[in-house]
């Protein structure tokens, strides 16, 4: 006796690989390195920043960010730092980020007199770019 097997009746292995779910995890972590990367300049301070009607410049590239707080406490880099280590603060983030740009970021309740002082040690430390951060308001 024989078998006689019909080739219409045999499975056969599939041996491709579905590249659909492997593609879809690629964008998804595509696009969370985008959104990581675009708010890397934010201190994580929480700071309540002046409105402005006029949309100025953004900053491209990296920059060193000063924050006012609105205790008189001043921070660079999201790191609280006495006055007097301030000029070093800002001298050694400027050589790291390898820029020469500074954002003033203050709280709405900051004094104007602090946030000039600030200036004139960041400029003593080798800083050139200045700006100031605020909220855009429609």
């Amino acid at each position: 006796m024989a078998f006689h097997i019909k080739e219409e009746d045999t499975d056969e292995i599939m041996a491709d690989i579905n590249m659909t779910p492997l593609i879809d995890i690629m964008l998804v972590l595509l696009i969370i390195f985008m959104v990581t990367s675009s708010i890397s300049l934010e201190s994580g301070l929480d700071v309540d920043l002046p409105d402005s009607v006029s949309k100025g410049q953004t900053s491209e590239g990296s920059a060193v960010v000063v924050s006012l707080l609105s205790d008189g406490s001043i921070a660079v880099q999201g790191t609280v730092v006495q006055r007097e280590e301030l000029g070093m603060k800002i001298q050694e983030s400027l050589k790291f980020e390898k820029t020469e740009l500074v954002i003033l970021e203050g709280d709405q309740a900051s004094r104007l007199g602090m946030a000039v002082e600030i200036m004139d040690i960041a400029k003593a430390a080798g800083a050139i770019k200045f700006a100031i951060a605020t909220e855009f308001q429609n």
